[in-house]
């Protein structure tokens, strides 16, 4: 009798090893065919954010990123709901995955170049705040979190505008991405807006213009910090805010606060 026990678990756990090895072995797969290309010559406005932000050698030899935070979501009452998320960046492939634990049962969202994966839960989380979907915000924190391997994705088409803008006190190029088969006669298509920094090069911002129905959406980075020493730099804090097209922010949607920060090489 305890030898079929114990035979059963470790059936079991074998079985449990076996599901997470294939699971690792996907997400590698993965990373090997959605690889940026960064052999090529990359314009001096790239060159300068990655260098800003670790680089090169920093970022392609970076395979995965962990971090553990602390969520505040805000509806425009004022009222916030906060949760504990486990983030999982890859970003070579640009891939994401976010994890917690709800009220409601455990939640698990993957986005990629594929799109979005629900794993666990449901797309919707109840506390996602109005005016922003699930889609929306893990890829928001995969661009902001790896900005300078977005810059380098080579299905972006960017012009950066020679003319500096204002926005909340510091001043920032504009490094515009046109969406994919994008004509001036076409239908409309949401534009997506790196800003880069002037003073330190750093892509600390981003703008999604045509989100949810409309809505403008302004992603900041802040307290930029080395995940380990002479690796790359990521923001150890991240706010979304509802924008109007002047550049101004008038709602604060979510706020991140990384308290653990990991990376695998």
């Amino acid at each position: 009798m305890i030898n079929w026990i114990s035979k059963t678990i470790w059936l079991a756990l074998a079985m449990v090893l076996a599901v997470a090895g294939c699971e690792q072995e996907q997400v590698q797969e993965q990373q090997r065919q959605q690889m940026v290309d960064v052999s090529t010559i990359q314009p001096p406005y790239i060159s300068q954010a990655i260098e800003a932000a670790g680089g090169l050698e920093a970022w392609t030899k970076t395979q995965k990123l962990e971090f553990d935070c602390v969520v505040s979501f805000y509806e425009l009452d004022g009222s916030f709901y906060l949760t504990k998320q486990h983030h999982e960046i890859y970003p070579g492939s640009g891939l994401i995955r976010v994890t917690a634990q709800e009220p409601q049962g455990k939640l698990a969202w993957e986005y990629s170049p594929d799109g979005m994966r629900i794993i666990e839960g449901t797309r919707q989380g109840d506390f996602l705040p109005i005016g922003l979907r699930a889609e929306d915000f893990v890829k928001a924190v995969l661009d902001i979190t790896t900005a300078p391997m977005r810059l380098l994705d080579r299905k972006a088409k960017l012009t950066k505008d020679t003319t500096s803008v204002k926005i909340e006190g510091n001043w920032y190029y504009p490094i515009i991405q046109a969406r994919p088969g994008q004509t001036d006669s076409g239908p409309y298509q949401p534009k997506f807006v790196f800003y880069q920094n002037r003073g330190n090069s750093v892509v600390d911002m981003l703008w999604f213009l045509g989100v949810d129905g409309g809505t403008t959406l302004a992603v900041r980075g802040y307290n930029y910090q080395e995940v380990q020493k002479g690796g790359i730099v990521v923001p150890a804090k991240i706010e979304f805010f509802i924008a109007n097209v002047g550049l101004v922010m008038q709602h604060r949607l979510v706020k991140i606060d990384y308290h653990r920060l990991k990376a695998k090489i």
